[in-house]
């Protein structure tokens, strides 16, 4: 075995055990563990680690912990990406995958399947996974994820919203609620045979799904979704 010095950096240290938050600690780590191993053991899943230093120089998740290290671990900052991040939001995270289509961003949710065939997923369709299970996150086969440590969907979404710097790519009210799929326009003509006749002749823009049939259009529970987004993230819409 290894003792190493270890040091958890912002919000990192809420995955630790108490006494580890905010200090430096020392610890044994199994023979030949890599530093992956290690900070899962301690709790903490790789994907949370966005930068590693090993006795002060850069390392990577892959290197041997050797005895006497000082290991120190970076969270996630914000940034903007070059093109919307897609996501897989895990069975627990309805309301939050909810919240992403408002805002236009492809979400999967999918309550039947197992962690085995979301991780494939995931890694198939270059999705972030998001979710509260720390243990689907340690799989060596997720490459984009993210802990979601907040319970409240809006609170969730401000998380999700910092870490990945998502406002430059928002499409508010683009997506299928259910669906998951780009809404199309159609004429109000089309629409006035499936909404009530009041909807019709109020309303002069429609929208629809074409795998649900669904229609969309700008009533006031639009107006509600839109005040929710804007007041979550403090932006406006």
């Amino acid at each position: 075995m290894a003792t190493a010095t270890f040091r958890f950096h912002g919000a990192l240290g809420e995955l630790l055990a108490r006494e580890r938050r905010g200090v430096t600690f020392v610890t044994a780590c199994a023979r030949a563990a890599t530093i992956k191993h290690a900070i899962e053991s301690l709790g903490v899943p790789h994907t949370e680690a966005a930068r590693l230093t090993v006795n002060g120089q850069p390392a990577t998740l892959s290197r041997i912990v050797r005895e006497g290290d000082a290991i120190e671990v970076f969270p996630h900052e914000s940034g903007a990406l070059d093109e919307a991040p897609l996501f897989f939001a895990d069975a627990h995270l309805g309301g939050l995958a909810r919240l992403l289509r408002m805002l236009g961003f492809d979400t999967a949710h999918d309550h039947a399947l197992h962690d085995r065939d979301i991780v494939a997923l995931a890694g198939r369709e270059r999705r972030v996974l998001l979710t509260r299970d720390r243990e689907l996150l340690k799989c060596r086969d997720v490459l984009r994820g993210c802990f979601v440590h907040a319970l409240k969907p809006e609170a969730q979404l401000r998380e999700v919203a910092a870490r990945y710097a998502i406002e430059r790519h928002m499409r508010p009210f683009t997506l299928c609620l259910h669906c998951n799929l780009r809404l199309e326009a159609i004429d109000k003509r089309e629409a006035a045979g499936r909404v009530p006749a009041s909807i019709a002749e109020r309303y002069p823009e429609f929208a629809r799904c074409a795998g649900c049939g669904r229609i969309y259009w700008q009533g006031s529970h639009w107006e509600r979704m839109r005040a929710m987004l804007g007041a979550s993230l403090a932006v406006r819409l």
